[in-house]
């Protein structure tokens, strides 16, 4: 038996039990970044900002601000289930209701991480004396509601033909709806700019998964005329 077929066989012999483990470990710890990341931008924004300066009010913005408005976007908390659900189960499940049921735990965890850090965070920066949590059952029940299936449609980013297709075309198509019917910002300069990067990133992306899967399908389709008698 050869190095690679000694260590294939070893992973093969790992205890099921560590696959929960590193969905729950990855997903937890990539949520609790986030949310944290997603606080101290926003506390970075408010430090810039001028509130009491009328021209800055209704004219002003600054980098930081549209850090914060892009990060703590819909579309983002929701990009980010989809990409921990495709990343904890694209390799090793087989079947689809594992990679689903993997990308769901997966989805409502990383929210609910995230959702915990950001609210803890938050709590310290204002020195609030409430319990963080007070006010956060709506946001934790809507982690586990919204992030499941998220998660479920990052587990089938990898799948080949219509499914894969509609996998990774969620959160583009999102955020691009979301700046139609809830832009971001507190004034119309900011609301530009950031419906701006939004769009421009979400064409970019779409363009570029939909031209891929048609390369793949003609290759495909190509491949099989070939092979046909």
């Amino acid at each position: 038996m050869t190095d690679d077929q000694q260590r294939g066989s070893r992973w093969q012999d790992r205890p099921r039990v560590t696959r929960p483990v590193e969905i729950l470990v990855s997903s937890l710890v990539v949520g609790a970044g986030f949310g944290v990341a997603t606080s101290l931008v926003n506390a970075l924004s408010h430090s810039y900002a001028d509130l009491e300066n009328h021209a800055y009010t209704t004219t002003g913005w600054s980098i930081a601000e549209i850090m914060s408005v892009l990060l703590d976007s819909g579309w983002a908390w929701a990009g980010l289930a989809v990409a921990v659900g495709w990343l904890v189960t694209r390799a090793r499940e087989s079947s689809p209701a594992a990679l689903a049921l993997g990308g769901a735990t997966a989805g409502a965890l990383v929210l609910l991480a995230a959702t915990v850090a950001y609210s803890i965070v938050d709590t310290i920066r204002s020195g609030g004396l409430l319990p963080w949590y007070e006010f956060e059952w709506p946001w934790l029940f809507a982690s586990v509601v919204f992030g499941a299936p998220l998660g479920a449609v990052g587990a089938c980013v990898k799948r080949s033909g219509a499914i894969g297709l509609l996998a990774r075309l969620t959160v583009p198509v999102g955020a691009a709806v979301q700046m139609v019917v809830l832009p971001p910002g507190r004034n119309e300069v900011v609301e530009t700019i950031g419906r701006t990067i939004v769009w421009t990133a979400a064409t970019a992306s779409i363009g570029s998964i939909v031209v891929f899967f048609l390369l793949v399908e003609r290759r495909r389709r190509s491949l099989a005329a070939a092979e046909s008698p």
